[in-house]
């Protein structure tokens, strides 16, 4: 699994349907999780990344130093599936997403992934799999984050 992390202010994200837009959950402080599964994840790569996640100290202590995690500051979380997130651009010019898990592998681990960050008691909204989305972010600092499960 493969994951972009974004430490924010704010985010929001919405399903988009034609003309119709439904907001299917906001933020305030806390991060969005661009979360890509890979063809060779599994249930371990998702509690990895979500120990990983929850205790990764990039929000600041009253120093401004990267020193307290998401659950210190009782921050929120918005995950999103990105399944680009794993094309592969180095060669020609259109994406090769053979590395991208098939869609109901990665809606499984996808949904077990936002169940385990549920169940460290954060507030978790989440995007819809395989939907078309519109995510506004008010990225903090910025920080940005690209951690992968395999690496």
């Amino acid at each position: 699994m493969r994951v972009v992390v974004q430490r924010v202010s704010y985010a929001r994200v919405s399903k988009i349907s034609g003309e119709n837009r439904e907001v299917l959950g906001e933020i305030g402080k806390g991060m969005v999780i661009f979360l890509g599964v890979g063809r060779d994840d599994t249930v371990e790569d998702a509690r990895y990344l979500s120990e990983k996640l929850c205790n990764l100290r990039i929000f600041d202590q009253m120093d401004s130093k990267m020193g307290l995690s998401i659950m210190d500051i009782r921050g929120e979380v918005m995950i999103v599936p990105e399944f680009t997130i794993y094309g592969d651009c180095r060669k020609g010019r259109r994406p090769d997403f053979i590395q991208a898990a098939p869609p109901d592998q990665a809606r499984e681990l996808y949904l077990i992934f936002v169940d385990l960050m549920r169940k460290n008691n954060l507030n978790v909204v989440s995007g819809e799999f395989r939907a078309y989305m519109s995510v506004e972010i008010f990225n903090d600092g910025p920080v940005t984050f690209i951690i992968d499960s395999k690496r």
